[in-house]
């Protein structure tokens, strides 16, 4: 099965170049059907650039509180440095606590295929 997202352009390059391993989001209806195995195909929401890649993982958390304290904080897009600074409040201007309470969160732990995407 192949699924969708969007995804704004700094996190599109970052699963791109390959610094981005995990995609994070709310674990709601959408991304329940997800099963490791499966491709997601995202779209650059500013250019419609297409990347696709093949889950292999799934790493659920009751919120992204708790999903930071993971240890592959790493692979969601921050380096060693910036890692320090890494707030889960930075995650509310998508999803809000309440939906967070709601649904939980998931990091979709990812890699890149051959096919650029469609």
């Amino acid at each position: 099965m192949k699924h969708y997202m969007a995804l704004d352009p700094q996190p599109f390059e970052k699963i791109k170049s390959g610094a981005k391993s995990i995609e994070l989001r709310l674990y709601d209806e959408k991304r329940r059907l997800i099963r490791p195995g499966e491709e997601i195909e995202f779209t650059n929401n500013k250019n419609g650039e297409k990347l696709l890649t093949k889950v292999i993982g799934l790493h659920i958390f009751e919120s992204f509180a708790a999903l930071y304290r993971s240890p592959e904080l790493t692979k969601c897009g921050y380096d060693e440095e910036s890692v320090k600074s890494a707030d889960p409040q930075d995650m509310e201007k998508y999803y809000s606590k309440e939906a967070q309470k709601k649904y939980g969160v998931v990091g979709i732990e990812l890699a890149l295929t051959a096919d650029k995407g469609e």
